[in-house]
C-alpha cells in the first residue's frame, strides 16, 4: 500500500437494509356496535327527513343523492378526512362550479358530466378538500341544469346542515368519535 493510500478517504460501508416483513393484508373495519349503528343511521335517517321537509315546504328538491352519500359519511365515518367540514362543504361548491361550467361550456350530455367529475376531483384534491359526493354533485348539475340561483344555495345550505347536524351528533351519544376531526 502506498503511503499516499491512507490519506484517500475510505469509503463507508453501506448498512444492509433489515429483511423486510410481508405487509400486513388490509382489513375490514371492526363492526360498528349495535348502539353506534343505531346512532349513526337515525342521525342519517333525521338529517335526510329534514332536508325532505325543508324541500316539500319550499317547493324544491332540496335532497339529491350526493348529499346522502355526504351524510353517511359525516354519520358513519366522522374521522375520515372525506367527511370533514372542509371537504363537504367546499367540495360540494367546487362541484357546483365545474358544472356549471361545465354545462356553460359543452352543454348537458353523458360526455360532459364525465369531464365535469373528472375536473371536479382534480380541483378538490388540489384544493386539499376530498369529498367524493361532490363529483356526483358536478354530474347532477351537467345532466339536469338546474337553475342556479336556487341550487346553489340550497346546496350551501344543505351542506352546512349535514356538518352541523354531524356536529351535534357526535355530542349526544357518550364514546362517539368527535366530529369534526378539525374544522378547516
Amino acid at each position: 500500500m502506498s503511503p499516499h493510500a491512507a490519506l484517500r478517504p475510505q469509503p463507508t460501508p453501506l448498512p444492509t437494509p433489515a429483511p423486510a416483513s410481508a405487509p400486513t393484508p388490509a382489513r375490514a373495519p371492526a363492526r360498528p356496535t349495535t348502539a353506534a349503528a343505531l346512532h349513526s343511521v337515525s342521525a342519517v335517517t333525521a338529517v335526510l327527513l329534514g332536508l325532505v321537509a325543508i324541500g316539500a315546504m319550499i317547493h324544491e328538491p332540496v335532497l339529491i343523492p350526493p348529499l346522502a352519500a355526504s351524510a353517511a359519511l359525516v354519520h358513519s365515518a366522522p374521522t375520515l378526512p372525506l367527511a370533514q367540514p372542509r371537504g363537504v362543504i367546499v367540495g360540494h361548491l367546487v362541484g357546483a362550479a365545474v358544472g356549471y361550467a361545465v354545462l356553460a361550456a359543452a352543454g348537458s350530455s353523458g360526455w360532459a358530466a364525465a369531464v365535469a367529475a373528472g375536473v371536479t376531483l382534480a380541483l378538490n384534491m388540489a384544493a386539499r378538500t376530498p369529498h367524493s359526493p361532490a363529483v356526483a354533485t358536478a354530474v347532477i348539475i351537467v345532466l339536469q341544469a338546474p337553475a342556479p340561483d336556487r341550487f346553489v344555495p340550497l346546496l350551501f345550505g344543505s351542506t352546512v346542515l349535514l356538518v352541523l347536524t354531524g356536529f351535534a351528533a357526535s355530542r349526544v351519544r357518550r364514546g362517539a368519535p368527535r366530529y369534526p376531526a378539525y374544522w378547516w
